[in-house]
């Protein structure tokens, strides 16, 4: 009988729960939006983690046919956001627990991964740098606006945002504008047919390496209060700064590592409107990368990325490799 990889990833706003098959082929595939109040930003933590619980039961029972058709060989669970020994969230607990639980009950290999490298792995899929030795990559997402040199599945982190990240700029506005959470569907909606005037500054900083972004949330609330800019303008002026923060952090990542490819994921990466803008932005500079996007679907939250790291890690064990 042929067997599976289960996936497990609890994120902020997303249940999502996945099975690919040991060699990669993607058998499942479902994700869950928490449910945000109208006119919030985010949930509590403890929120979270119960909103985790309540769905993950149902898409793991939505599963269970595949399950059962492909026994899975192994689970493996988002447990943090990075990496890195002081990276917690307690909606990860969620995820960890379950997956720990699953391979206990059925005798099986647990596998434990963080988001952000969850997130490369599904982004990865399909690209040209899977053979890669060394790239960039740019995570975009509501708590993370990381640039990284990425070998294998040592990362190595290059820049920062040193205040709000790309999402929470991006949603941040959205809901100021009366959108509801997340809000880059709906921003990308109004921005779509506007012009965009480069009137939200880059503030860059370590060799533009880095970034700072709450000054555009800054001057973005007094557009809303002075009524200065109509919506679909300030939705186009956030994507255009993020389309050109983006670009000089990756051609400052290029200067330093001699890496002329990037991956550029999560959930700003998503967006075709900022797929577009980057990418006019990187080639008309000389000295930016190129740019790799991953499967929209896959950009975002997700546990697919989750799941092919525990097929790449069983399939180490069985063969006695380092998995990368």
């Amino acid at each position: 009988m042929s067997e599976s990889v289960l996936g497990l990833d609890t994120s902020n706003y997303r249940t999502s729960v996945a099975l690919v098959s040991p060699g990669g082929k993607v058998l499942f595939n479902r994700r869950e939006l928490l449910p945000v109040p109208s006119g919030e930003c985010g949930l509590r933590q403890s929120d979270a983690v119960y909103a985790h619980l309540k769905r993950i039961r149902p898409l793991l029972e939505e599963a269970k046919p595949l399950m059962q058709a492909f026994p899975p060989a192994a689970v493996c669970a988002s447990i943090r956001p990075r990496d890195r020994s002081d990276s917690y969230m307690p909606v990860f607990e969620a995820g960890d627990t379950i997956g720990r639980a699953i391979a206990a009950a059925m005798s099986i290999p647990f596998f434990p991964t963080d988001h952000q490298h969850g997130h490369i792995r599904a982004a990865l899929a399909g690209t040209g740098l899977e053979g890669e030795k060394g790239f960039l990559a740019l995570h975009l997402s509501g708590g993370t606006t990381d640039l990284l040199f990425c070998r294998g599945e040592e990362l190595r982190e290059l820049g920062t945002s040193l205040d709000l990240h790309a999402g929470q700029l991006m949603d941040r506005v959205g809901v100021a504008l009366g959108c509801g959470f997340p809000a880059g569907p709906e921003m990308e909606r109004m921005g779509r047919e506007a012009h965009g005037s480069g009137e939200l500054g880059c503030a860059m900083e370590k060799g533009d390496l880095s970034c700072h972004l709450s000054g555009a949330e800054a001057q973005v609330k007094r557009w809303i209060r002075n009524g200065g800019k109509q919506p679909g303008e300030i939705a186009r002026e956030v994507f255009d700064l993020l389309a050109r923060t983006s670009c000089r952090m990756l051609a400052a990542g290029a200067r330093v590592t001699g890496c002329r490819n990037a991956l550029v994921f999560g959930g700003i990466a998503s967006s075709e409107l900022f797929r577009c803008l980057l990418t006019d932005r990187l080639t008309r500079s000389r000295s930016a990368p190129r740019a790799w996007f991953g499967d929209p679907e896959l950009s975002g939250d997700n546990a697919v990325g989750v799941a092919l790291i525990g097929a790449d890690r069983l399939r180490a064990a069985k063969t006695g490799t380092d998995g990368n």
